[in-house]
């Protein structure tokens, strides 16, 4: 028998542990989905994922040891999680090590429960965790003679997916958690970055509308009548700071509003305008931090004094 093991490549630089995954028996097949670390008490190991299967209708159990030789003390824990075995019922037992940065792994299964323990033959795949759960796995179309064989595979193929995907729950725990588990995954190290992105995108509607509104009452203010009397007028109408200043008002109208583009014209515009912003400040201060560089401001103004005299 050949032996899939799916492994997630956010667990390759994880500490020695145990495996936590989901093992498919009809594809023989097993799904890597976590690495759990120490110290742990192998009942409370059970009880989470009992917890787990009973929300995600998953059965997530300990497949087997994961062992990262980084350092050499790290090496006497190999046969100490070969005996974990004993404490956790599952036929297949995996072992997985890598020593240190080295690219070549060891991966062996050993059936438990035979009179006579042997080896089983193994294909290890790596897949992108995040990737897998985030996205969604649409049938191929095919033609009418290989439909039962591409369905076939799109089905063993979904089961990888689904599986990862309903293990949702078990996501939400980290190795950064207090708490009697600690687990490396796909959000492991990006956490407090996806908690920043989620609270812009939740911020980002309100603060699009209060710019918005700032900007309208400017712009009020700009056509009121007070600025139609003489000289005010004049002033307004002759000076291109001013000018340029009713322009940069539009401008920002249009690219803080948070009503959608009607048409493919409209947000090419709004693009365009939003690009020329950024490309404004960012040499405006790329000037600035030239100029104040090695005093070449005070250099400049030397140089002027005399031809404004």
């Amino acid at each position: 028998m050949v032996l899939k093991v799916f492994f997630p490549l956010c667990c390759s630089s994880a500490e020695s542990g145990i495996l936590v995954g989901h093992w498919i028996s009809q594809q023989s097949s097993a799904v890597v989905l976590a690495v759990l670390h120490f110290p742990f008490i192998p009942a409370q190991v059970r009880k989470y994922l009992s917890e787990v299967q009973q929300v995600t209708q998953v059965s997530v159990s300990v497949l087997g040891s994961w062992t990262n030789s980084k350092q050499e003390k790290e090496e006497s824990l190999s046969q100490f999680l070969e005996d974990l075995g004993t404490l956790f019922s599952h036929e297949l037992w995996i072992q997985i090590s890598k020593e240190g940065d080295s690219k070549f792994w060891s991966c062996s299964a050993l059936q438990k429960h035979h009179s006579k323990p042997k080896e089983e033959e193994i294909i290890l795949v790596y897949y992108e965790q995040r990737k897998v759960m985030l996205c969604h796995l649409h049938p191929p179309l095919h033609t009418a003679a290989s439909a039962d064989h591409g369905a076939a595979d799109a089905t063993k193929l979904a089961a990888i997916f689904e599986t990862v995907a309903k293990s949702k729950m078990l996501f939400m725990t980290d190795r950064y958690d207090e708490g009697p588990i600690k687990l490396t995954h796909w959000q492991s190290d990006g956490v407090e970055a996806s908690i920043i992105v989620e609270l812009l995108k939740q911020a980002s509607v309100p603060t699009c509308m209060l710019l918005t509104f700032l900007l309208s009452l400017v712009s009020w203010i700009c056509r009121s009548r007070v600025l139609k009397f003489w000289p005010l007028c004049f002033l307004w109408s002759k000076l291109s700071t001013c000018e340029q200043l009713g322009h940069r008002l539009q401008h920002l109208q249009l690219v803080s509003s948070n009503k959608k583009a009607p048409n493919q014209t409209q947000l090419m515009r709004k693009a365009n305008i939003l690009v020329s912003l950024l490309l404004d400040m960012a040499l405006g201060l790329l000037l600035m931090s030239w100029l104040y560089r090695k005093n070449r401001i005070g250099h400049l103004a030397d140089t002027l004094i005399p031809v404004a005299d």
